[in-house]
Order: structure tokens, then C-alpha cells, then sequence
């Protein structure tokens, strides 16, 4: 059977070829042709590099906006935890001081 994940590409190499493509006056079909990889891969790591310095389509966040939304869930989470916390607490306590 053949492998049909494809092959894994540095951050690095991934930046350097956006760059690439960015900066040359080549289309990204021969720019990905000279560096062995696939149009599509090349295109899809272009437009994520804009969707992160805010160029990219209107509903796309950018990577600042991307990690903000994950360390707010993460708090959001906790606080609910805490919440679910505290309700079983003053639950208990209601009970205790009716004995």
C-alpha cells in the first residue's frame, strides 16, 4: 500500500517558500515547481501567511486573533469549573446550616 500523507515541511521551509513566492515575480505554480513541492501546498501556506498578517479574506482570523481565542476558551472553561465549584459548595453549606 502507498503512503498518501504527504510529505512534512518545516516551519522554516514553509516561511522561506512563502517568502519566495511573495518576492518573486514567478507565479506560485513555477515557484512550487522549483522547490519540489505542490501548488496547492504552496497557495495554501500563502494564504495562511496573509490570514495571519491580517491580509487575508474578511472572515479569516489572523494568528494574533487565532491564539487570543484559544487562551480565552481555556479561561472561559476554568471559570465554568470554578462556577460548577462554587454552586456545589453553596449548595452543601444551604444544607449544613438548615441542620
Amino acid at each position: 500500500m502507498s503512503n498518501k500523507q504527504g510529505k512534512r515541511y518545516s516551519d522554516e521551509f514553509k516561511r522561506d517558500a512563502v517568502t519566495l513566492a511573495r518576492s518573486s515575480s514567478k507565479t506560485v505554480t513555477e515557484v512550487a515547481r522549483d522547490l519540489g513541492v505542490s501548488p496547492e501546498g504552496l497557495r495554501s501556506w500563502v494564504k495562511k501567511d496573509q490570514a495571519g498578517r491580517g491580509e487575508g479574506s474578511g472572515g479569516e482570523l489572523t494568528s494574533a486573533e487565532r491564539e487570543e481565542l484559544r487562551r480565552l476558551r481555556r479561561q472561559n472553561l476554568e471559570q465554568q469549573k470554578t462556577i460548577e465549584v462554587l454552586k456545589k459548595a453553596t449548595a452543601f453549606f444551604a444544607r449544613e446550616s438548615d441542620r
